[in-house]
């Protein structure tokens, strides 16, 4: 791969990126290595048309998170699983909310990852009447809905849409 971790002389948190579907045979060797790490599983159904099946899936599709010591921080490069670490900058919000992660998985209740819509982060509607309009976030905070732009007129349209039938562009 060729990636090197970034230098650092205390024991740090990275949000291990693994190759797609590598994320528990990268939690097993990090078992194996004895790493201290977090790979939060959920329950999943898939339902057949003969038969139903129950398996555990990352909540983080792609992603490890792992306390990792410098001295040994090759290690976590074997098998070729790892496409990128990100550094974990702000360690005490980071390690509250892996805290509140465990919680939610340990309470079994039903769980999906949801985007961060922030005021003007660009979107694309999904579903519905207006499939394929691209617009932003009016306001996060209590969102109504989309507005969609015309530029020409400085004026903007804001339109109420469920949250899940926006995506997050790019």
């Amino acid at each position: 791969m060729g990636q090197s971790l970034p230098n650092f002389t205390e024991p740090r948190w990275f949000a291990c990126h693994t190759k797609p579907r590598c994320e528990k045979k990268f939690a097993s060797l990090l078992a194996i290595e004895k790493f201290t790490h977090y790979l939060p599983l959920v329950q999943s159904v898939r339902r057949y048309a003969q038969q139903t099946k129950r398996f555990t899936k990352p909540l983080f599709p792609g992603y490890v998170f792992v306390r990792i010591e410098p001295e040994v921080k090759n290690r976590i490069y074997q098998q070729d699983l790892l496409v990128r670490s990100i550094l974990v900058e702000n360690e005490p919000i980071f390690l509250r909310q892996l805290e509140e992660v465990k919680a939610i998985v340990a309470s079994g209740l039903e769980a999906s990852l949801h985007p961060l819509l922030k005021k003007g982060t660009r979107v694309k509607v999904i579903g519905g009447p207006l499939h394929g309009l691209e617009g932003f976030v009016d306001n996060p905070a209590n969102p109504k809905g989309i507005v969609l732009s015309v530029d020409v007129l400085q004026q903007g349209l804001l339109v109420r849409l469920p949250l899940d039938l926006l995506k997050v562009l790019p």
